[in-house]
């Protein structure tokens, strides 16, 4: 037999669940990305981006020499109104979130020639912008954004520990773009 207290308890915890709801729904109604960063500064991969988030492009990385097509396909997806603030500020802001999918690449002859396609996730790559210099003491926020790499195993966890070490340096030539390539995202011109 159930309690008069077990239900009471969980007529109140659906009734919370209820009243969150809204607020969720406002916020991205308002293209305010939820929160994927603690307090500290810690973030993970954001649940659910491939459904909530814009794509925005795809960079392929060529095969060495000697080889056909590509070695990695990097698919790429922006917070809900990212793009809209760029193309209307020619600026991420504070609080939008880059994710980048890391594909080993398959290449194969195929009807149309010798094509290239996503085949195993090796990873993400998450940017989160951050203009206001949030977390000063975390070695992963600093030049305006959160940068990290998450492995294939885990995007709750970042193996990255130092932003200038293990990130920036691939972003150095696209530093005068506020360390994003934009030229590969057609989207955000207007």
């Amino acid at each position: 037999m159930i309690s008069r207290i077990s239900i009471a308890t969980a007529s109140l915890a659906f009734s919370m669940a209820l009243l969150a709801m809204p607020a969720i729904a406002k916020e991205k109604a308002a293209g305010t990305p939820i929160s994927i960063a603690d307090a500290t500064g810690a973030f993970h991969v954001p649940d659910g981006y491939r459904t909530s988030y814009d794509y925005i492009g795809t960079w392929s990385v060529a095969a060495p020499k000697g080889k056909d097509g590509a070695a990695e396909m990097h698919v790429v997806y922006a917070s809900p109104k990212a793009v809209d603030g760029y193309r209307k500020n020619g600026k991420f802001s504070d609080g939008d979130v880059l994710v980048k999918e890391v594909y080993e690449a398959e290449t194969a002859p195929m009807t149309t020639g010798i094509v290239s396609h996503t085949e195993k996730l090796k990873g993400w790559f998450v940017m989160i912008k951050d203009e206001k210099n949030s977390h000063p003491g975390n070695k992963l926020w600093g030049d305006g954004w959160a940068w990290s790499w998450f492995d294939a195993t885990d995007p709750k966890k970042t193996t990255s520990t130092d932003y200038h070490t293990d990130c920036q340096g691939c972003h150095v030539p696209a530093k005068g773009t506020d360390w994003i390539y934009v030229q590969g995202y057609p989207v955000l011109k207007k």
